[in-house]
């Protein structure tokens, strides 16, 4: 009987941490279609444009903001990009599951620590404390991520919002 019941519980962990897995990695995941405006960058005075793109693919899960991974091809020069949209420089990759195989943080991350990409302000607070980041590489490449800003690292952590943050939202 112990050895069944150790098997039992054995087999049980084993389910609960496929299921777990399964439901991180595939199970909240959505595939986001092209709406026309995805992929817009904030000027320098604070208005958003769209800007031209093509092979649009995301993916977007609602059990957390910061889910959102996109990718996609422009034929706006990065220079052009570059003089008229809000630099990101704290533009920190986030991973996307391998099976969206078209955005590769560590590909992204390395190329914006070289200056290959450059990195842009799609949305400022797309959700409080998370902004949307568009990064550009040379070959015209893109990739979108949502980051957690400044105000959410600190509100996020149950500390008041420094000056120049909006307020949060009543919880």
């Amino acid at each position: 009987m112990g050895k069944f019941l150790a098997a039992l519980i054995v087999v049980c962990a084993l389910a609960a941490g496929a299921g777990i897995y399964y439901m991180q990695v595939y199970g909240y995941y959505e595939d986001v279609a092209a709406q026309g405006d995805d992929v817009v960058l904030t000027r320098v005075d604070g208005t958003v444009d769209t800007i031209p793109f093509d092979g649009f693919e995301a993916i977007d899960a609602n059990s957390s903001p910061i889910r959102y991974r996109a990718c996609f091809t422009t034929s706006e020069p990065q220079e052009d990009l570059a003089a008229t949209y809000q630099p990101y420089p704290r533009a920190e990759p986030l991973t996307a599951p391998r099976w969206f195989d078209c955005f590769d943080a560590s590909e992204v991350g390395e190329a914006l620590e070289q200056g290959e990409a450059k990195a842009f302000l799609s949305v400022a607070n797309v959700v409080y404390g998370i902004d949307r980041i568009a990064a550009v590489m040379s070959d015209g490449r893109g990739f979108v991520w949502h980051q957690i800003n400044a105000c959410g690292e600190v509100v996020f952590d149950g500390r008041t919002a420094p000056d120049g943050c909006p307020p949060p939202p009543d919880s």
